[in-house]
């Protein structure tokens, strides 16, 4: 377990579910109109997948330049996700 951990591993699998979730989401909205829109999916998906790409990369010992980017990436969309769903 510590060798999924150190290696970056666990991560890779959690952004694989992260893409499964999306997908799976995506085809319920459509097949049936229910749930949440796929555009609305999008920034909140993508800061958290931003987010665990930082993680992987402190836990692979990567520079700190990498991790502040991938951090900062993980900002923009989660400040795109909150003005697309402001309602003033």
């Amino acid at each position: 377990m510590a060798e999924l951990f150190a290696s970056g591993r666990l991560i890779d699998l959690i952004l694989g579910l992260v893409v499964i979730e999306a997908i799976a989401l995506t085809l319920l909205h459509r097949l049936t109109g229910k749930g949440v829109a796929p555009r609305d999916l999008v920034g909140l998906l993508l800061a958290g997948a931003f987010l665990l790409i930082a993680v992987r990369f402190a836990l692979t010992g990567a520079e700190w330049v990498w991790i502040g980017a991938w951090l900062a990436l993980a900002l923009v969309a989660h400040l795109a996700d909150l003005a697309l769903r402001w309602r003033p």
